[in-house]
């Protein structure tokens, strides 16, 4: 048996390799870009298959769509959005601009996941199937889903992975301020001896340092969320989807994360810029700033024990050398410190 098959594009026949779930246009870009060897991140392949799915369901909706194709792309695409089919994600991170080869990636793995559900094999094409263009991207265009999926990613991160982690940090932070209230140790200014402070007002702000970083993050993730691109298609116009297509497919988003995605009010300023990750990824960098503060905090308070501050026993959790028997480090602190940078 070869270990390829021939699948064909608009630009001719392409060498595909054989139990790839993609086609001619994937094997083209993976072709076309062997820069870094590293494909895209998980949690934007994941965000096409939601992103995939609510299209399939705004078109079936719409009328535009079959019951039969909708019903086998969503269930496809929600499979994706599982991250069963992460490896048949080949396209590298440095691609063309637009994301054409992702966007079409996705559109070929879902159609032939889809056509296989529908019986007709494993394949991007099928007669009486789903095609890759014409259903899996009915409405769309390259230039608004690459930008959405991106929207869903982040917004997805924030909600399902940084605010949960704020929040946890924030609760055991005030839980300390809580039981070391009547300690009292001495403040410092300039890392010099100044006047008296109690160790829980020390850890009170620690913890409301991270409370207003959750709200930092939190702005961020709302102006993700009422900017999404969809129904923008070739270059914000709209041209060839239905004007009910975008706020459809932001209704089905909702339904599936429970987070408040709107079209934006403006799409060619949602889809030919993305100020609005700029303004978020600065109140992430102030998240940064802030635990990179707090972590060297309480990596001073621990130096020693017996030569330095030593007002924190820090949890002894793996050696701190290979020549030093029982030395102990500050290895989260400044792991913490590492990410942050």
């Amino acid at each position: 048996m070869s270990e390829y098959r021939t699948e064909r594009d608009t630009m001719g026949e392409m060498q595909v390799p054989a139990d790839a779930l993609y086609g001619a246009s994937t094997a083209r870009a993976v072709e076309n870009f062997p820069i870094a060897n590293r494909p895209l991140s998980p949690a934007v392949i994941h965000a096409f298959g939601h992103l995939k799915a609510a299209c399939a369901q705004a078109n079936l909706d719409l009328g535009k769509l079959d019951q039969k194709l909708a019903d086998a792309i969503i269930a496809a695409a929600n499979e994706v959005a599982e991250g069963k089919y992460d490896t048949h994600f080949p396209v590298d991170v440095y691609q063309t601009g637009s994301g054409t080869s992702t966007n079409m990636n996705a559109n070929e793995v879902i159609a032939s996941l889809a056509n296989e559900k529908l019986g007709l094999g494993a394949t991007t094409k099928a007669e009486g199937g789903v095609h890759p263009n014409d259903h899996v991207n009915m409405g769309q265009s390259s230039n608004d889903t690459f930008p959405t999926a991106m929207h869903i990613a982040g917004a997805l991160a924030i909600a399902e992975q940084l605010l949960p982690a704020c929040s946890r940090l924030e609760a055991a932070l005030t839980d300390k301020a809580k039981a070391w209230d009547e300690i009292l140790k001495t403040g410092r200014t300039h890392l010099m001896d100044a006047t008296p402070i109690r160790m829980g007002q020390v850890f009170s702000g620690f913890s409301a340092q991270v409370r207003y970083v959750g709200r930092a993050v939190e702005m961020g993730q709302q102006v993700i969320l009422e900017s999404m691109p969809i129904g923008g298609t070739a270059v914000g116009t709209g041209i060839n989807t239905h004007p009910e297509f975008a706020q459809k497919v932001c209704d089905a988003l909702k339904q599936r994360s429970g987070l408040s995605f709107d079209e934006s009010s403006n799409h060619p300023a949602a889809q030919a810029a993305k100020d609005v990750f700029v303004f978020a990824h600065g109140n992430v960098k102030t998240a940064a700033v802030s635990l990179s503060k707090i972590a060297n905090d309480i990596r001073h308070l621990g130096s020693g024990p017996r030569c330095g501050i030593g007002e924190l026993n820090l949890p002894a959790i793996q050696p701190g050398s290979s020549i030093m028997p029982g030395k102990v480090n500050p290895v989260i602190c400044e792991s913490v410190m590492q990410v942050s940078c």
